[in-house]
């Protein structure tokens, strides 16, 4: 009945009404007890066992859809249903700025490589460009005709990939916005999209069950896989490009080989959507949030669960690594992102 829930409000851009009322209820009090939180565990951190939360960030009134770290990692990004983005210092907790313009659900925020840049996609059908130092909007991307639900940045920063609910991908051309291509293939709404290390291909998932790998240098399919039984929420690269994961509504993450297309594994563990999957960055382990209200984290070289982190009231839809993957943030349903200590996991 959640995923039903969790599926039904996605497409109709109220999802889990209730649970922004229900991080409201409990924001005064994450509000109170972050200033202490961060000044003790600030002051303790070397006493943060592997799998604690270090803290809770609250701000947003609603549902947070999108969480990323700066390339750096003095900075985390968040997206949420209450139209706006916040910019956090990872080291105090503390709210830098925050991006209001977005009409709609802010679903997606990916950092620039250098980290001068932030985009977002949102349910307006909109992607915007901002400068992280001033928070001044950039440019305005226009083009597609559905919610953007997913936004990502070329690793050498001159292209931005957008999915959307119009079945389509996108690529982009960062310095002056201009369409480069349009991708098209998928036979229903596409969620997810990443592009591999080299920045060679990109990877997709869609509604339609399946999980599509592009060139990006002419927008030809390379191949599709099929595997999943129900929509794919999130599609992520290994750091060396030769792995991709994707989570799924069938409430399991596959990891594939994209070299060949073969399936290597299935993680199981959730028991309920996996709305969102990253690779460390030494690509050892992959971390899933779920509607199940749980982070897994996963041990990539034999599939098996390393840890289970506890402590969101809601969905979690994101989870984000930190560039030395000391850190891993998540956002949830319950207005809140927590930032747990995953080093020596």
């Amino acid at each position: 009945m959640r995923r039903i829930m969790f599926l039904a409000i996605a497409v109709l851009f109220m999802l889990f009404p209730q649970t922004g009322t229900r991080g409201q209820e409990t924001k005064s009090q994450d509000v109170k007890s972050t200033e202490q939180e961060t000044k003790t565990q600030d002051e303790k951190s070397t006493k943060i066992k592997p799998g604690g939360l270090i803290r809770t960030l609250s701000g947003h009134s609603s549902n947070v859809w999108s969480v990323a770290f700066s390339p750096d990692g003095s900075k985390l990004a968040s997206g949420s249903r209450d139209n706006t983005i916040i910019i956090w210092s990872v080291s105090d907790g503390g709210e830098i700025r925050t991006l209001p313009g977005h009409s709609g659900v802010v679903f997606s925020v990916a950092f620039s490589p250098d980290g001068s840049r932030l985009a977002s996609g949102s349910s307006d059908k909109t992607i915007k460009i901002w400068s992280v130092s001033d928070g001044r909007e950039i440019r305005t991307l226009n083009g597609h005709s559905g919610s953007v639900f997913s936004v990502a940045f070329s690793p050498d920063g001159s292209k931005l990939a957008s999915g959307s609910w119009d079945h389509t991908i996108k690529i982009w051309s960062v310095s002056d916005g201009h369409e480069i291509r349009t991708l098209n293939g998928h036979s229903h709404i596409v969620y997810p999209v990443a592009f591999s290390p080299d920045g060679s291909k990109l990877a997709s998932g869609s509604y339609d069950e399946t999980v599509r790998i592009w060139s990006v240098s002419d927008g030809s399919g390379i191949r599709t896989l099929r595997g999943h039984s129900d929509y794919v929420y999130s599609v992520a690269f290994s750091p060396d490009g030769s792995k991709l994961a994707s989570g799924s509504s069938d409430k399991t993450i596959k990891i594939w080989s994209v070299g060949d297309g073969r399936e290597i594994s299935t993680l199981k563990g959730h028991s309920d959507v996996v709305s969102s999957v990253v690779f460390s960055p030494d690509g050892s382990k992959l971390a899933s949030g779920s509607v199940d209200e749980t982070v897994r984290i996963w041990s990539v070289s034999n599939g098996s669960g390393i840890r289970t982190l506890r402590g969101h009231s809601d969905p979690v839809f994101s989870v984000a690594f930190s560039p030395d993957g000391s850190k891993l943030a998540s956002g949830s349903g319950d207005g809140t992102i927590k930032i747990w200590s995953v080093e020596g996991l």
